[in-house]
Formats: C-alpha cells, structure tokens, sequence
C-alpha cells in the first residue's frame, strides 16, 4: 500500500547540501555561502509543490563558536537569498549540542527527524532526506525516510567512487542538489 502524506515534505541537510561546508564551521553570515544551483535547486522543489525543511547539527552553539542570534542571521541569509530566486525553507529544525553532550537530537540520532514528524503531525516513511553524511542519512533512514546523498560537501570525495558498504543499501547518489531536484521533480506522482 503507497503511504499517501498530507504535506509534499523534503527535509534538507544544511552545510555541504545548500552551503558551502568548512571543518572550521561556518560561523557567521559572511561564511555562509550557498552551493552553485543550491538555492534554485529549492525553488524548483517549492514551484513543484514541494515543502522543504531542514535538519542540521549546528555544535558550533554547544563549542561556543557562534550564538544563537548569529545562527539566526545565517538563516535570514539564506531565507533572504531563497526568496530572491523565488525558493522558501519552511522550518530549521537543529541540534546545538557537541558530540560529548549525548543528546537525542545530534545526528546520526533521530531526534530532529522526530521533532519534524510530530511539528507536521505525520509519518516520515518514504519522505525523502537530502544530506552530504553517512549521518544525515542514517538520521533520516532511522524514522523511514528514503535517503539522498548529494556528492557536495563531505561527500564530494565519493565522486566517481562506489557508495561504502556503510551507507543504507537503498540510498539514491546525487551529484548535487540541483540533480536530486531533477531527479524528484520527475519521479513525482502526475
């Protein structure tokens, strides 16, 4: 039986899927910078029905790198850019905790996969999950969400090479998010 959902939803990685990544974190609005094609790439999505959230680990909070109001300025960036190529983020849904906290929320954790299925009041079985980690993905998988690597970011050293055995055997390889964005826009129930 096809589960049918209520909201087209598509839950988004943040660093390495729209933005440029750094093992230094990108930590004010100056660092953040959107990927080539990355923010059209969710337009497209938005224009075709679809409603984008994001998960992300932001530890830079927890390491005291950046506060609570800076991050909110990176997503008024993005916002803000989004809306000028027509394209929209509905919620950020991220994790301020550091790899020693232990938190629930912390991918490869389910926690902020949770927090969306009960904010939209729905199931995330078949919903698909875009990240550039085995983390992200394993996140998404955890609460039967169908996973996406883009090969951006962490990923990008996975171009042209197999997918490790690690990853979920049903993963679907993306070379960006433009290409997912293509790849879902035609895959789509008419």
């Amino acid at each position: 039986m096809v589960q049918v959902h209520t909201v087209k939803l598509i839950i988004l990685d943040r660093d390495g899927t729209i933005n440029e990544d750094s093992a230094q974190f990108i930590k004010s609005p100056a660092e953040w910078r959107p990927l080539p094609g990355a923010l059209e790439a969710i337009a497209r999505l938005n224009h075709a029905g679809w409603h984008v959230v994001v998960a992300s680990n932001q530890s830079g909070l927890g390491r005291g790198l950046f506060d609570v109001a800076t991050l909110n300025a990176m997503h008024n960036k993005m916002h803000t850019m989004l809306a000028a190529v027509g394209g929209r983020i509905d919620a950020i849904f991220y994790c301020p905790h550091g790899p020693e906290e232990s938190c629930t929320c912390r991918k490869p954790a389910s926690g902020l996969f949770e927090q969306i299925r009960e904010r939209y009041g729905m199931s995330l079985e078949g919903i698909p999950t875009v990240g550039d980690s085995l983390r992200d993905l394993v996140a998404g998988v955890a609460v039967g969400c169908e996973p996406h690597l883009v090969l951006t970011g962490k990923a990008f050293s996975l171009r042209g090479k197999p997918l490790p055995k690690e990853y979920p055997p049903q993963t679907l390889v993306h070379q960006d998010l433009s290409a997912f964005a293509d790849y879902l826009i035609a895959h789509q129930e008419k």
